[in-house]
């Protein structure tokens, strides 16, 4: 596993209890997303992984659950927007353009807040279950929209449950790693927690798509200096690039930081051929960085971001959950050819493209050398006052107030 240049996972044979939380009601809509869950959970079900995990249901998260992190005003709004009324009022009412509701990464539709409770109530739920030691990996695939604002939807996400999770799993434990490996930046996640030593994002994306966030410099600010760490990278990223730079930054993350807890959004949209990600990553690739993570044994959440090309999500998350649970799948499966998404191969694992890697040795070098160095300034395992219930306000406040006494 040490060798960055053969990263792949093989079953090591230590058992992990985990938890996969799944809600139908997502799967029998009719929307991109309900495809994703009712596909990837169907794949799921033909390799019987199910029997190796504890399948839950999740309650739906309430109004309150959401304010701990977005604004009442888009969350009240949130709740009684309907698609009549975004196409009535879209030129006439401030409010959607606002909250970017009239977009094409985040349209109005029906049973839109049903949808949000239930992804987000998944998320808690799972952070919840490791607060409770009741797990030691706890998956939602429906979840991971780590680019919903405080008051404003974004990329297909509109209420941010990667934070709400977080902002449950910091009830519990002093030290949260976030690790991101879709292929566009979280920005929303950072933005929530750089003020913060008490969660250190880590978030490899394609560089240039939001210049505000996501630059390799923009690494945090006052108590929460280099807990953000940001690797922007080319276009073309192939698996033994992504692995060079991967391990060894993952690896001084966990020694100098050492989170009692990690998160891992593994958005599929970094893998090869997805429909707007332009990453070449298989879906081996993808998955031996969650066999790395998972290798730690340190209490685990797995969430599912954004993919654009059905076959390959499904592909990615059903691999990723056999490796949750330790278990190799074969390359046939004959329960998937009866699905188009999955054509013309209708094997688990994917071919990467004939494109050319833009990344250059130099890069990938010049990269994994600056986030080094500005993990070296991290603290080793920052002592936290410790507290109940920490909201979002409170976590960056009591950084704001730290900057003031220095």
């Amino acid at each position: 596993m040490e060798n960055a240049a053969n990263l792949a996972w093989v079953p090591d044979g230590r058992k992990r209890r985990v938890s996969y939380y799944y809600e139908p009601a997502i799967g029998n809509g009719n929307g991109r997303e309900s495809q994703q869950i009712s596909t990837t959970h169907n794949l799921i079900c033909s390799y019987y992984l199910p029997r190796y995990m504890d399948i839950i249901r999740p309650p739906p998260a309430q109004h309150s659950d959401f304010t701990k992190f977005h604004s009442p005003e888009y969350i009240s709004f949130l709740r009684l927007v309907t698609p009549e009324y975004a196409r009535l009022k879209t030129v006439t009412d401030p409010s959607l353009k606002r909250f970017n509701l009239d977009a094409w990464d985040s349209p109005v539709f029906s049973g839109l807040f049903d949808y949000c409770r239930l992804y987000a109530g998944a998320s808690i739920s799972a952070a919840a279950k490791l607060n409770r030691n009741e797990a030691d990996i706890a998956i939602n695939w429906s979840g991971g929209m780590h680019r919903a604002k405080t008051d404003k939807a974004c990329g297909f996400g509109y209420v941010n449950d990667v934070v709400l999770g977080i902002l449950e799993l910091l009830k519990v434990f002093k030290r949260v790693l976030y690790i991101d490996i879709g292929y566009y930046h979280g920005e929303a996640v950072q933005e929530a927690f750089h003020k913060t030593d008490r969660v250190m994002t880590v978030s490899f994306h394609k560089s240039g798509v939001d210049q505000r966030r996501g630059d390799i410099t923009d690494y945090g600010v006052g108590k929460g200096e280099y807990y953000s760490l940001n690797a922007p990278l080319k276009n073309g990223l192939d698996d033994a690039s992504f692995a060079t730079l991967f391990v060894p930054i993952i690896h001084k993350a966990m020694e100098v930081y050492q989170p009692e807890a990690i998160v891992l959004l593994c958005g599929p949209d970094s893998l090869s051929g997805d429909a707007l990600g332009k990453f070449n990553l298989t879906v081996k690739g993808h998955g031996a960085c969650l066999g790395y993570i998972r290798s730690f044994n340190v209490p685990l959440m797995l969430l599912g971001g954004q993919g654009h090309t059905l076959g390959n999500v499904a592909r990615c998350w059903c691999y990723e959950t056999a490796v949750s649970v330790g278990k190799e799948l074969n390359d046939d499966c004959p329960m998937i050819a009866d699905d188009d998404c999955f054509a013309p191969a209708y094997k688990l694992h994917i071919e990467p493209n004939p494109m050319e890697n833009l990344n250059t040795d130099g890069d990938i070098a010049k990269i994994k050398k600056t986030l080094l160095k500005q993990l070296s300034q991290v603290i080793h395992a920052p002592s936290v006052q410790f507290q109940d219930t920490p909201p979002i306000s409170q976590v960056t406040e009591e950084a704001e107030e730290d900057m003031e006494t220095r």
